[in-house]
């Protein structure tokens, strides 16, 4: 495991193919167990598994040292999965049904047969570092030593890393009529959730990704084509959250704005909500919208995850502001997320005649000593990146 990214870099700068079959018999398993559980075909399943190693030999030399290899394969299976179902939607259900008995082996028990058709929807909506754990765990049954050297952790803290993604799947399910404790999802996704590939499938797909997809059928290379621009929409929208924060004061010079929440006397001169077409607009443009850039930053202050918020902030802005990052956590770390309004464009009048304007999301929030505090979040994309910014408002 602790090497896998060491071969991708090898095969990247050698195009070994022994390389790139050592890291399919590796994860063959997990891909085309997640396939399968969202394609309910097996034939469809081992051409999706066979779309994502393709990708892997296209991106291998793009990949980051520091990704988690099945983390990353299990979330490409996933992009490839969703494309390939709607091409497939008019499958009958039928049809699929009946491949899928004679698919499985073995018959999962109920606990399983609850979980099965939620789990890869409640997998994707983790966040990145709770699904690798989760992954790591549970779907490749590596010991909680073997989870925290992966993700560069101690045992304690990929104990309460895997601890957090268990829970957060135990609130999907739950949510869904599923009655288990987090302690028995784990052990049901553990025994369950990787079935054998057929024997063929890693020399296969071998063999038609160490050529990029050349040798691929038409269907095939439209699973890639399809789970590549999935993959770059989620690109653009993880580069949202890693860039959710910004300091809009840098100095003693620049004004300090307070943006009140938006009712009858707010100090806002002019407000307009914005318009579903607004939002198709914004989430083209930076790939998200307002109120999950909003979410993603309430979620991130309420898990007290600094080590994330910490990348939130610009270069060198808290050098001009030291004590800034410390006051913060102080006050807003442990914070509870009530509500999110609509959001709104609005207009700020400052010290009589300064002009602000930006995109505000009215929200409520508990914080850790109990006080609720109504206000208004703001926020902004107008950078030659198109990242959203956080610009105040707490």
């Amino acid at each position: 495991m602790n090497d896998d990214m060491a071969l991708v870099r090898e095969y990247a700068a050698s195009q070994s193919e022994q390389v790139f079959e050592t890291l399919v018999s590796r994860h063959v398993n997990l891909v085309y167990s997640a396939a399968l559980r969202q394609a309910r075909d097996a034939q469809l399943a081992q051409e999706i598994t066979q779309a994502v190693f393709i990708i892997l030999a296209r991106k291998a030399g793009s990949l980051s040292p520091k990704t988690i290899l099945s983390g990353w394969l299990y979330r490409t299976a996933r992009f490839a999965a969703a494309d390939a179902l709607k091409i497939q939607r008019r499958r009958q259900l039928r049809e699929q049904e009946a491949i899928m008995e004679g698919v499985f082996q073995n018959e999962p028990d109920a606990a399983w047969e609850q979980l099965s058709p939620l789990l890869d929807e409640a997998m994707a909506a983790l966040r990145d570092k709770d699904r690798d754990a989760i992954v790591l765990r549970f779907f490749e049954n590596k010991s909680l030593q073997e989870v925290g050297a992966a993700l560069g952790l101690e045992e304690r803290a990929a104990q309460k890393r895997v601890a957090r993604g268990l829970e957060k799947l135990h609130a999907f399910f739950a949510r869904r009529g599923v009655d288990s404790t987090a302690m028995g999802i784990g052990e049901t996704i553990s025994a369950n959730s990787i079935q054998a590939a057929p024997v063929a499938l890693a020399k296969t797909i071998s063999a038609v990704a160490i050529t990029k997809g050349a040798a691929a059928g038409g269907s095939t290379l439209a699973l890639v084509k399809g789970a590549l621009k999935i993959m770059a929409w989620t690109k653009a929208k993880t580069a949202v959250v890693a860039a959710v924060a910004m300091i809009l004061a840098a100095g003693t010079t620049t004004p300090i704005i307070i943006h009140h929440y938006r009712a009858a006397g707010s100090i806002f001169s002019s407000t307009k909500d914005l318009t579903d077409s607004d939002n198709a607009r914004f989430a083209k443009l930076t790939g998200t919208m307002p109120t999950d850039v909003a979410r993603t930053f309430f979620d991130a202050c309420s898990q007290n995850d600094w080590e994330e918020a910490a990348k939130f902030w610009p270069p060198g802005a808290l050098k001009q502001r030291p004590t800034f990052l410390n006051a913060f956590t102080n006050i807003y770390g442990g914070l509870e997320s009530v509500s999110l309004g609509k959001p709104f464009k609005g207009r700020v009048i400052m010290f009589g005649n300064m002009e602000y304007g930006g995109v505000f999301v009215p929200y409520e929030i508990r914080l850790k000593d109990g006080t609720v505090k109504k206000w208004n979040l703001a926020i902004r994309c107008d950078n030659p990146e198109h990242r959203w910014y956080y610009d105040g408002g707490m």
